[in-house]
């Protein structure tokens, strides 16, 4: 049995804010085109409000996700927590959640970095942990307010959300790892030096060598190790920095789009950057039959993306009303302007 297959998924939660940006209103502000959005396959993104960040949404999806593994918080022996817009510089945050969830003290905690992969990074880390048994639980959470430069091209997508995954033993589980694969190298295509407010990224040089060379990589490393192919996949995340990268990755793979669209959230709820892929795969969660393989495949800029294939069981069909799910918060949302956005998301500088 190899480490993975050891492992699975015992509770999943997503949260999103329900404040909503359409892109219309984006490009009436800055005089984009109307038809940017709709090369972007974008229709709004969701705003953190003004008593929101990454912190508290990460505890929100994370509360979900204890609520659906019923786990009792005191046996979860790790809290990562992966983030590119932590609350603090230097504080973590997996500490406040574990604290809030009633985990500490006997467990480790630590906040993670490496883009939108950490909490993936996170999940690979914990995996390893369970299978070795260092751990009996582990606690993952990705949650982001994206940043991005009023008026560049990445405010179209970069928003608010987070997804938690509790991971323990194989028995119990909803959902089992079959297997995992990871391709890493120094791609800079996406980044942000200390300091700067905002990220800055190479245009289309983050679609190729970046996005596509690293996911594809990924995948077919993960086929391969596993004597999988395409079509043994019944569903398909990718990472999505917006509602048009996902699909086409998935063209280059042979994996049709009906696969798809079950865990596309970007173009409801935009780029949520580290919870990205895991809001896609809480979502297919929440509406998988046991027996359903599932494909995740998130990506981080700097750059790497990981494979994991996925076996959904019985325990998910009982486990799936325990808590909120992605469609939840999505029927909740209301629409704000870009005045309530600029100010919920601290643009605007008051000079004394």
């Amino acid at each position: 049995m190899k480490p993975e297959e050891r492992v699975s998924i015992h509770g999943w939660g997503s949260y999103v804010p329900r404040y909503r940006l359409p892109m219309s209103e984006i490009a009436r502000i800055w005089g984009w085109p109307e038809h940017q959005a709709a090369a972007l396959n974008m229709k709004e993104k969701a705003v953190a409000g003004p008593d929101e960040d990454s912190l508290t949404m990460g505890f929100e999806a994370a509360r979900n996700a204890i609520a659906r593994a019923r786990v009792d918080p005191s046996r979860i022996g790790a809290v990562f927590f992966g983030s590119e817009s932590k609350p603090y510089a230097v504080k973590p945050s997996a500490t406040v959640i574990a604290e809030a969830l009633g985990i500490t003290p006997e467990t480790m905690a630590s906040d993670l970095e490496f883009a939108c992969r950490a909490a993936s990074e996170a999940m690979r880390a914990s995996i390893g942990m369970i299978a070795g048994g260092l751990v009996e639980y582990a606690l993952v959470v990705g949650s982001d307010t994206a940043q991005a430069n009023p008026g560049d091209v990445l405010e179209f997508t970069a928003s608010s959300g987070a997804a938690a995954f509790v991971l323990g033993p194989r028995d119990g589980g909803v959902a089992y790892f079959e297997g995992s694969y990871t391709y890493v190298t120094d791609t800079t295509d996406f980044w942000r030096r200390s300091l700067q407010p905002y990220p800055l990224h190479g245009e289309g040089f983050t679609g190729e060598p970046a996005y596509f060379h690293h996911i594809v990589s990924a995948v077919k490393g993960l086929m391969e190790k596993l004597g999988l192919k395409p079509g043994d996949f019944d569903y398909a995340v990718f990472h999505q920095p917006n509602g048009k990268f996902p699909l086409r990755v998935g063209k280059m793979l042979g994996i049709p789009k009906e696969k798809i669209l079950p865990g596309l959230v970007t173009p409801v709820i935009g780029n949520t950057y580290n919870a990205s892929a895991l809001i896609g795969l809480a979502r297919v969660l929440d509406v998988a039959k046991p027996g359903e393989r599932i494909l995740l495949a998130p990506f981080g800029s700097g750059a790497g993306s990981d494979a994991y294939s996925i076996i959904v069981t019985d325990p998910v069909e009982e486990a799936r009303g325990l808590a909120p799910t992605f469609d939840d918060y999505l029927a909740r949302s209301k629409r704000v302007d870009y005045a309530y956005y600029s100010k919920a998301r601290g643009l605007l500088r008051v000079i004394k």
